[in-house]
């Protein structure tokens, strides 16, 4: 395999899947390797928390391709290997079996890592996190026979799960250090929402709280106690307490890192043959004017598909709006822009907040920055041009189910 002609996709997910589907549909012929770490095929990771958690999706449907595609489209696929050292001078990786791979062009889609919780007990029989296919197999069969159970952390995967486990009828107990689930992400006004939303499906949730020891007995994990003392009964605990990018051998090998590989708008790193895509990257957004990490399923599919565009030589740039979903009982959520916590000065509200049926707008400045519409459909591009235009919206207008979206946009 020639260093001159070979392309290599480190991580085999669904950032690296479709980064070697547009890089054979664009035309190219050459060598393409695609490693990853795992030993299955490349999957998406939203049927983990949702569809395929609850019973209500088959495995097969997380899959990016069939198994059969790989070999039909050359793409050489050795599993259950990690890129454990790069060598962008000498444009070489190696892997976990020591052997070495040559590259021409280089694409990290390594992802992330579930973040470990700093707390005696936290390696005890018992304690799960949620990131791939073999941790949700575990996690249903553990919602067909524990009664009891706490997650930690209430983020997107701490209460997609707590929604799977209610719904499969297992009482839940929410821990949370902030003072509302997702304040970190959609502000207190919108949290609220997700909060009423778990109390009103039995969820027992405590935030405000610090976790100090998750007990055990005979090496299985029977509760959490918490700093204050007080102690919660469990089977098992569930630990959501983010994810934290795959970066360590990019940082060794000399390429900036910050909150990620860094990368410009076309996904090229501090290299100009090493590119960067998925939770990985911290791309500069050329909308936004700025820096972003994003560690979201529509980041994923097509961040990628710049990355190997502009790997082949093309002028692209990587500028689409930051998009991500969630479901969680009888609610669906969409959510487009960025509005950093500190970033906005109000919320708007259209629609009927306590039957969750409403589009939310974070705003600064009369300009909308996001919209996230909840169980209101065919509205995500109205709300991408709201806030692409970047002109100031009559909050009242705003707000008025009355005026069309459409209307709303310069």
């Amino acid at each position: 395999m020639g260093r001159n002609t070979a392309f290599l996709i480190a991580g085999a997910g669904l950032a690296g899947a479709k980064a070697a589907e547009t890089l054979r549909k664009e035309g190219f012929d050459g060598p393409l390797v695609l490693v990853g770490d795992e030993h299955e095929r490349p999957y998406e990771r939203p049927p983990l928390s949702k569809g395929y958690l609850l019973g209500t999706a088959e495995r097969e449907a997380a899959y990016v391709h069939p198994p059969e595609w790989y070999a039909e489209h050359e793409v050489d696929l050795p599993l259950g290997q990690a890129v454990t050292a790069l060598d962008p001078a000498g444009h070489e990786v190696t892997l976990a079996d020591g052997s070495r791979l040559g590259y021409a062009k280089l694409l990290l889609a390594t992802g992330s890592t579930p973040r470990t919780l700093p707390v005696p007990g936290a390696d005890l029989d018992g304690v799960h996190s949620l990131r791939r296919l073999p941790d949700s197999d575990r996690l249903k069969e553990l919602f067909r026979s524990a009664s009891r159970i706490v997650v930690i952390g209430a983020g997107w995967i701490g209460l997609e799960t707590t929604a799977a486990a209610r719904t499969a009828g297992v009482e839940v107990t929410v821990l949370e250090s902030a003072a509302l689930p997702l304040l970190r992400v959609l502000g207190p006004e919108a949290a609220r929402v997700f909060a009423k939303l778990h109390t009103d499906h039995g969820v027992e949730l405590r935030c405000g709280v610090q976790v100090a020891e998750i007990t055990g007995t005979d090496g299985a994990v029977d509760g959490v106690r918490l700093a204050d003392g007080s102690r919660i009964g469990a089977d098992a605990v569930i630990v959501g307490v983010g994810i934290t990018p795959n970066t360590s051998q990019a940082a060794a090998a000399g390429l900036k890192v910050d909150n990620g590989v860094v990368v410009d708008e076309r996904l090229c790193s501090s290299h100009p043959d090493v590119f960067a895509a998925g939770d990985v990257a911290n791309a500069y957004h050329p909308v936004l004017g700025r820096h972003l990490r994003v560690e979201h399923w529509a980041n994923a599919l097509h961040q990628p598909q710049t990355a190997a565009r502009a790997m082949l030589g093309q002028d692209v740039r990587y500028d689409r709006l930051p998009y991500f979903f969630t479901d969680q009982y009888d609610l669906g959520m969409e959510y487009t822009g960025h509005a950093d916590p500190e970033g906005y000065d109000r919320v708007v509200f259209r629609g009927d907040v306590d039957a969750r049926e409403f589009i939310a707008f974070w705003c600064s400045g009369g300009r909308v920055l996001a919209g996230m519409n909840v169980n209101v459909w065919d509205v995500t591009d109205p709300i991408k041009a709201l806030v692409l235009s970047g002109q100031a919206v009559d909050p009242g207008r705003l707000a008025d189910p009355g005026v069309p979206l459409d209307a709303l946009v310069p």
